[in-house]
C-alpha cells in the first residue's frame, strides 16, 4: 500500500480550493488592472467564487503582501507589487503556508524504514521551485497569448 501512495502523489499534486481561488483572484487583478482598484466583488463574479470566500482569501493575500486594499467609494484591490515580482508559491503560501509535499506519516517500527521517505523533500523542492519560476506577468502574458477576454468595464463609454 505504501508504494501506491507514493506512485499516486508523484503523479498528481492537488492544490486546495482556497490556494486556487488565491491564484485565480491575484490573476485577475492583474489580468484586468486599470486605472482603479478592483472590488472583490467584481473579482468574485469573473472567477465563479463566492464573495465572502474571496475577502477572505484577499485579507491574506493583503496581510503577506501581495495586495494592497483601499477603502470607501472607489475603493477595491490592487497588486502590491508589479505581476512580475509575484510568484506563484507566494501566492499558494500566503493561503496555505510553507509547501510541503510530504505525507503524514503514521504509525512507527521496522516498516516506516522500509518507506522512501528521503523522496518528499527532493519533490518538494523542485516543485517549489516551479512554482518560483512562475510570475503573475507569466500568466497575464499566456492568457493574452490565448485571447483570453479583460474586463472592459473600465473602457470608456460613447453616446451618440
Amino acid at each position: 500500500m505504501p508504494s501506491q501512495y507514493i506512485v499516486d502523489s508523484l503523479v498528481c499534486v492537488r492544490f486546495s480550493l482556497k490556494a486556487r481561488y488565491a491564484i485565480y483572484g491575484v490573476f485577475d487583478l492583474a489580468y484586468n488592472a486599470g486605472k482603479d482598484p478592483i472590488q472583490s466583488r467584481r473579482v468574485s463574479e469573473r472567477q465563479g467564487i463566492p464573495v465572502r470566500y474571496m475577502e477572505q482569501i484577499f485579507q491574506q493575500l493583503r496581510r503577506a503582501g501581495l495586495v494592497a486594499s483601499k477603502r470607501g467609494p472607489g475603493g477595491g484591490y490592487v497588486l502590491a507589487r508589479p505581476a512580475e515580482e509575484i510568484l506563484l508559491r507566494d501566492v499558494i503560501e500566503a493561503v496555505e503556508g510553507p509547501l510541503n509535499l510530504a505525507p503524514e506519516i503514521e504509525g512507527e517500527g521496522q516498516e516506516m524504514s522500509r518507506r522512501p521517505d528521503f523522496l518528499w523533500p527532493e519533490l518538494t523542492a523542485r516543485f517549489s521551485s516551479t512554482l518560483a519560476e512562475t510570475t503573475l506577468a507569466r500568466l497575464c502574458r499566456e492568457a493574452y497569448r490565448i485571447e483570453m477576454p479583460r474586463d472592459d468595464s473600465d473602457a470608456p463609454m460613447y453616446f451618440i
